[in-house]
C-alpha cells in the first residue's frame, strides 16, 4: 500500500511544478489571441515523461533542481523563461539505451511549443538549448546556453552524499550495461567534462561550483579505476 504521506508529498511537488510550467509558458509566449491554449495539458504530458519507470536520476527531482538553479542564475540569462522551458524539455525523452535523446527531446519541443502558443523564434531557441546539452559547451557569448548548462551540471558540485546518490542513480539507469563496460563509458564522460577549460560559464557557477565539481569527478574517477 502506498504511503499516504509520500503520495500527498508527491502530489504537492507535481502541483507546484504544474504551476511553474504554466507561469513560465505564459510569460514566454506573451500576448496570445483569446482563448489562449491551456498550459496544464502540456505540463502534465511532460511530467508523465519525467516520471517514467526507467528513470532513477533523470526524474522530477532533477527537473526541479535544474529549475531552481536557473532561478539562482537568471540574472545571467538573456531570456530566463526560454531557458526554463528548455529545462523542462531537455530530458523529456530519455531512454538510456538510445543515443539521440537530446535531439528527440528538442523535436518534441518543436512540435509542442508552437501548439502551446510559443512564438516560432522562441521555440527554435528552446530546441537549440536542448540540443546544447549534448556537449554542455556553450559559446562565450551564449548567455542562455551558459545558464542552462550550468544549471544542468550543478549536481556535480553537490555534497558527497548527494553526489553519491546521483552517481548511483545514473548507474541504475544503465543497469543493463555490464560493469566493466559501464565503468569505461562513465570514465570517458567524466574525462570529457574534466577536459573542458571551464565546467561552469556563469560567474556564480565558476565561483561556487567549479572547484567542488572537479573534486567530486576526480574522486569518482579514482573509484572507477579500483
Amino acid at each position: 500500500m502506498a504511503d499516504p504521506l509520500e503520495t500527498a508529498t508527491t502530489r504537492d511537488v507535481l502541483d507546484s511544478l504544474r504551476t511553474r510550467f504554466a507561469r513560465t509558458l505564459e510569460a514566454a509566449r506573451g500576448p496570445v489571441p483569446s482563448p489562449s491554449p491551456d498550459p496544464l495539458p502540456y505540463a502534465d504530458d511532460l511530467l508523465r515523461r519525467w516520471q517514467e519507470p526507467q528513470r532513477h536520476y533523470h526524474t522530477v527531482t532533477h527537473l526541479t533542481a535544474v529549475l531552481d538553479r536557473i532561478d539562482t542564475l537568471q540574472e545571467y540569462a538573456d531570456d530566463p523563461d526560454v531557458v526554463r522551458l528548455a529545462a523542462w524539455f531537455h530530458d523529456a525523452v530519455y531512454l538510456p539505451d538510445r543515443s539521440e535523446n537530446e535531439d528527440r527531446s528538442a523535436r518534441l519541443a518543436e512540435r509542442a511549443l508552437p501548439e502551446a502558443g510559443l512564438p516560432d523564434a522562441k521555440t527554435a531557441e528552446v530546441a537549440r538549448l536542448v540540443r546544447l546539452t549534448v556537449s554542455h559547451d556553450p559559446a562565450d557569448d551564449d548567455r542562455d546556453g551558459q545558464v542552462l548548462c550550468d544549471a544542468d551540471l550543478a549536481i556535480l558540485a553537490a555534497p558527497p552524499s548527494a553526489y553519491a546518490a546521483y552517481a548511483a542513480g545514473v548507474r541504475e539507469e544503465y543497469h543493463f550495461v555490464p560493469n566493466d563496460v559501464f565503468r569505461e563509458g562513465r570514465a570517458a564522460v567524466l574525462r570529457q567534462l574534466l577536459g573542458l577549460p571551464r565546467l561552469f560559464r556563469t560567474p556564480h557557477g565558476a565561483k561556487e561550483w567549479e572547484a567542488t565539481a572537479r573534486y567530486n569527478m576526480r574522486a569518482e574517477l579514482d573509484l572507477l579505476s579500483i
